[in-house]
C-alpha cells in the first residue's frame, strides 16, 4: 500500500463514483465537441470560399468522423465496464469491487480523462486552423493522441474482461475505427496544407552568378540552423518523455537496479551496417 502510486486523492470507497463521473464527463466532453464543430462548419461556410472552403470542411468532416467513433467507443467501454463489475463482484457492492480493484479503476479513470482531453484538443486545434491562427501540426498531433489515449483506454477495459465478451469485440472493434478516423483526420489535414500553404515558385532563371551564390549561402545557414534547433528540439521531447513515463510509472528496471525509460527509436540516425567480411 505504501508503495502504491498517489495518483488519486481520494478514499477507495470514492472510487466507484468517480469512474461514473469520469466517464459521464468524457460522453459530455464529447458530445461539446460535435456541437463546437457543427457551429465551425456553419462560420466556414459564412466566412469562406473555393479552395479555403474546400479544405475547411473536408478537415471538419474528418473530426466530425472522428468524434462520433469516440463516443462509440465511450458507450461501448461503459457497458463493458458494468459488464466487468456485475460478473466480478459476486455478493459484494459495485463501490466494494471498486475499492478492492482500486489499481485498475485508477487507470479506468486516466484512460478516460485521456480520451476526453483528447476530444477537446483536436475541436480547439481545429477551430484554431479554419480561422488561420493555429498550425496544421496541431491537428496531427491531437490525432495521434486520441488513438495513443484509446489504446489505453481498451486496455484498461481489457484487463479484466472476459475473452468471450461480446463488449470487448464490440470495443475492439470501435478503437480500429477510431484508429483508421484518426488516420483520416492526419490525411485530410496534411493534403488541406499543401493546397492552402503559398509554395515558391523558385524560378531562379533571372539571377545572376552572384545572387545565385548569395541565395545559396544564406539558405546553406538557413539549413544548418534549422538542424540545430531541430535537435534541440528532439532533446527536449525526449526530457519531457522521460518525465511523462515518471509520474506515469512506467519505468523499466535495468538490471544494475536502476530505473529507466524504455528507450524510444530515433530515426533518421541510423547508419548502414558493415558488409560481413569474408572469411
Amino acid at each position: 500500500q505504501e508503495l502504491r502510486p498517489k495518483s488519486l486523492d481520494i478514499k477507495q470507497e470514492e472510487l466507484g463514483d468517480m469512474v461514473e463521473k469520469e466517464m459521464a464527463s468524457t460522453s459530455e466532453a464529447i458530445e461539446d465537441a460535435v456541437r463546437r464543430i457543427e457551429e465551425m462548419m456553419s462560420q466556414a461556410r459564412n466566412e469562406s470560399s473555393g479552395v479555403k472552403l474546400e479544405v475547411n470542411e473536408r478537415i471538419l468532416n474528418s473530426c466530425t468522423d472522428l468524434m462520433k467513433a469516440i463516443r462509440l467507443l465511450v458507450l461501448t467501454s461503459t457497458n463493458l465496464q458494468k459488464e466487468i463489475v456485475e460478473s466480478g463482484r459476486g455478493a459484494a457492492t459495485t463501490q466494494e469491487f471498486y475499492a478492492k480493484n482500486s489499481r485498475w479503476t485508477e487507470g479506468l479513470i486516466s484512460a478516460s480523462k485521456a480520451v476526453g482531453w483528447g476530444a477537446t484538443q483536436l475541436v480547439e486545434s481545429a477551430d484554431r486552423v479554419v480561422l488561420h491562427t493555429g498550425k496544421y501540426e496541431e491537428l496531427i498531433v491531437c490525432s495521434h493522441e486520441i488513438a495513443a489515449s484509446t489504446a489505453q483506454l481498451v486496455a484498461a477495459s481489457k484487463v479484466k474482461a472476459e475473452k468471450s465478451s461480446r463488449n470487448l469485440g464490440q470495443l475492439q472493434e470501435c478503437s480500429r475505427n477510431v484508429n483508421e478516423m484518426a488516420a483520416n483526420v492526419v490525411a485530410s489535414t496534411k493534403s488541406g496544407q499543401e493546397q492552402i500553404e503559398e509554395k515558391d515558385t523558385m524560378d531562379f532563371s533571372g539571377m545572376s552568378l552572384i545572387k545565385l551564390k548569395k541565395e545559396e549561402m544564406e539558405t546553406q545557414v538557413k539549413v544548418l540552423e534549422l538542424e540545430k534547433r531541430l535537435e534541440g528540439e528532439r532533446v527536449r521531447l525526449g526530457e519531457l518523455r522521460k518525465q511523462h513515463y515518471a509520474l506515469a510509472g512506467t519505468y523499466d528496471v535495468a538490471e544494475d537496479g536502476e530505473a529507466k525509460p524504455a528507450p524510444a527509436p530515433r530515426r533518421g540516425i541510423l547508419k548502414k551496417p558493415p558488409l560481413a567480411q569474408k572469411p
